[in-house]
């Protein structure tokens, strides 16, 4: 085969290049310290560090999901434990006020104190999370649940969506509790065994009258819609609770799927230092010898052997 100079010049440029080639991408490769710095240097690779990414997002979203839930549900909380305490409050002075030893004044006092009492109920109805929304409104959550119409009776404004939010690839917890939940409506039994409905509120409004009024009846009656209220609260309270420890199960389990997938994405992305220092070097000494033997071999002529 006959070897031209021009050949011969040719193969070594691109020898020269190729090896230059090499060396930058080690040098990219050591300044980024990533594995894969252009998804065209390993396509696999790439598309597996892409998809990782992509999982460990995922995952992280459902922890902001976690820490949402975490914060509504602890204003829930609150909100029920003040809740039982007022309930407990006014069925100490629903039983105190049905004692026949107090007169009408004292009864008035009673009254007096169980309406107020009534107030704080309708505030606590009404709480904000951190975020300035209701928490017992369903989905409506910019509308106050909880106010009193044109009459003075307290009607409630929300609606009866209970939303789930996703906190892991096949969980989901409930986000929220209606105020019918919680403010629900009591059960009387009538004396021909029928039963009314009454609303929470309304049965509080009732029993301070009937104190008011000495109505021996309507107090029993109210005393025993304030047992169907604290069954309502504390069944309220206690699937707060089972679903915050959900959010604190859940929280461990995300944690450690992420742990996994960033050890998983940090063999595939990440830079074996010693390695790719060795790769370095072993550029360096081949463009070096490419180089130098480019440089000895370019002077070699028949003219220069002849001299």
């Amino acid at each position: 085969m006959k070897v031209s100079t021009s050949l011969f010049f040719d193969r070594s440029v691109d020898q020269m290049v190729g090896g230059q080639s090499n060396l930058a991408k080690t040098q990219m490769r050591l300044s980024s310290a990533k594995n894969v710095v252009n998804p065209s240097d390993a396509p696999n690779q790439a598309t597996a560090i892409q998809r990782l990414k992509s999982v460990i997002g995922r995952h992280e979203s459902y922890d902001k999901n976690l820490q949402a839930a975490n914060n509504r549900l602890i204003a829930e909380e609150t909100a029920l434990e003040a809740t039982n305490n007022v309930l407990t409050r006014i069925k100490e002075l629903a039983i105190q006020g049905a004692n026949g030893t107090l007169g009408p004044k004292d009864r008035e006092l009673v009254a007096i104190e169980i309406e107020g009492l009534t107030n704080d109920l309708l505030a606590l109805a009404n709480t904000q999370d951190v975020n300035d929304n209701y928490i017992f409104s369903g989905s409506r959550v910019q509308v106050k649940p909880y106010e009193k119409n044109v009459v003075g009776d307290i009607e409630y404004s929300g609606d009866e969506t209970r939303n789930q939010v996703q906190v892991g690839e096949q969980r989901f917890i409930r986000f929220n509790r209606t105020g019918t939940d919680v403010f629900g409506r009591v059960i009387r039994e009538n004396v021909d065994g029928t039963q009314t409905g009454k609303g929470f509120f309304q049965a509080l409004t009732e029993l301070a009258e009937g104190m008011r009024k000495s109505d021996t009846e309507a107090m029993n009656v109210g005393i025993n819609d304030l047992d169907q209220a604290s069954f309502n609260i504390a069944l309220a309270t206690a699937q707060v609770g089972t679903e915050m420890s959900v959010v604190e199960t859940q929280k461990s389990v995300n944690e450690e799927t992420v742990l996994q997938f960033k050890t998983a994405l940090s063999k595939v992305e990440d830079l074996d230092y010693s390695a790719a220092v060795t790769e370095m070097q072993k550029n360096m000494l081949a463009l070096q010898a490419t180089q130098s033997s480019f440089s000895q071999i370019s002077n070699l002529s028949l003219f220069n052997y002849i001299r």
